[in-house]
C-alpha cells in the first residue's frame, strides 16, 4: 500500500502526575530513551528503534490521560490536502506552528466526534537509531535497557460517538476498518480497530459514554519472548499489572498490560498479522468480546472494561 497520506502514529502527550517519577519510569523501566526537555517543562521519548526525534511527550498536571495524539503523514502537501479534505468535510482544524514541539514541523490539530484531540504533521528531526545509514548493525546496546521496545505502536481510546470518529478516519484520512465488535444488536459498533498502514491496527475505539479518555498506550516488541521478560522487570519494579501475558484474539497480538506510576495504562505486545485495504473485516459479535479481548481467558476483568484516563 502506497504511503501517500497518513502513514503511520508518530506521538502522543501524556499528562502524568510527578513528572520526574514518570520520567525514571519511562527512561529506567520501560527503556524509552530521553531526547529533550522544552521550556514548558515537557519532557521527549523515543523507543530505541525509532529515527524521529520523539514518540511520547510527557506533562505534568492534576490529572492522568491523554492530550493528543498525532499521526506523520508522506509530506507537505499531503498535509495542506488533509486539512483541506478535514474541513470540506465539515472538521473544524487548528495550525499549529513550527517548534510548539521541540523539532517538530507545523501540526494540524482536530477533534474526533469521540472527544479526541488529534495532529497530523509532516516533518519532525531525524535523530536516527544509533545506527550509521550506511552499514548498521542489527541493534544496539541501547536496545537491552529495560523494557526496550521498538516502536510506540497504537492507541485504545474510549469516547461516546465510534461511528462519527470511524467516518472521520475512513472517509477522510484514509483508514481502514480491519476489526470491529459489536453490540447486541448486532448493528452498532461496541468497538473498531482501523489502519493506515499495514499493521492490524493503527488505532481503536471502544464504546464509552464520558469523551476523550485514553485506554491504552502501545508499545511494540519483537517477540514473544521479549512480552515475557517486560512481565519479569514489570515485577522486579512492583508496576502495577493489569492482565498477562496473555493472547488477543482481535489482532492476533501477544501482550501484557500495566499502569505507570501516575494510572495511564500502557501495553506491551508483539505479533499481530498484516493487512490491506481490500480484506474484508473482521467481526466479533458481543457474546464473544471476552474471546476477541482475551483469547486465553475467554472472559474481561472489571478492571480492563472500567479504568480509562
Amino acid at each position: 500500500m502506497a504511503t501517500t497520506g497518513v502513514m503511520r502514529p508518530g506521538h502522543i502527550q501524556l499528562r502524568v502526575l510527578d513528572l520526574e517519577e514518570s520520567v525514571d519510569f519511562y527512561r529506567e523501566v520501560l527503556g524509552l530513551v530521553e531526547t529533550g526537555r522544552d521550556t514548558a517543562g515537557r519532557v521527549y521519548f523515543k523507543a530505541w528503534d525509532e529515527r524521529d526525534h520523539h514518540s511520547l511527550i510527557l506533562r505534568e498536571a492534576d490529572r492522568a490521560g491523554m492530550d493528543y495524539m498525532g499521526f506523520k503523514v508522506r509530506n507537505r502537501a499531503a498535509l495542506d490536502q488533509l486539512e483541506g479534505d478535514l474541513q470540506a468535510f465539515g472538521v473544524a482544524t487548528e495550525r499549529i506552528a513550527a517548534g510548539e514541539l521541540l523539532e517538530t514541523g507545523e501540526r494540524v490539530r482536530f477533534t474526533l466526534p469521540t472527544g479526541h484531540v488529534m495532529e497530523l504533521y509532516a516533518d519532525k528531526t531525524d535523530v536516527g537509531n544509533g545506527q550509521p545509514y550506511t552499514n548498521p548493525d542489527p541493534w544496539i546496546r541501547a536496545s537491552e535497557h529495560g523494557i526496550a521496545p521498538v516502536r510506540f505502536d497504537h492507541c485504545l481510546l474510549y469516547g461516546p460517538d465510534i461511528e462519527g470518529s470511524l467516518r472521520v478516519l475512513t472517509t477522510v484520512l484514509g483508514f481502514h476498518l480491519v476489526e470491529q465488535v459489536m453490540m447486541e444488536d448486532g448493528q452498532s459498533h461496541l468497538a473498531v480497530f482501523v489502519s493506515c498502514s499495514h499493521k492490524a491496527h493503527d488505532l481503536a475505539f471502544v464504546r464509552h459514554p464520558e469523551p476523550g479518555k485514553l485506554h491504552h498506550l502501545s508499545f511494540l516488541l519483537e517477540t514473544w519472548e521479549k512480552v515475557l521478560r517486560a512481565a519479569d522487570i514489570m515485577s522486579m519494579n512492583r508496576v502495577s499489572i493489569d492482565i498477562g501475558p496473555t493472547r488477543h484474539g482481535i489482532t492476533r497480538g501477544t501482550t501484557i498490560y500495566a499502569f505507570d506510576p501516575s494510572g495511564n495504562r500502557f501495553e506491551t505486545f508483539s505479533g499481530g498479522y498484516e493487512t490491506y485495504p481490500d480484506h474484508a473485516p473482521l467481526t466479533w459479535s458481543f457474546d464473544e468480546v471476552g474471546t476477541g479481548i482475551f483469547y486465553h481467558d475467554r472472559k474481561l476483568n472489571e478492571r480492563f472494561l472500567s479504568v480509562v484516563t
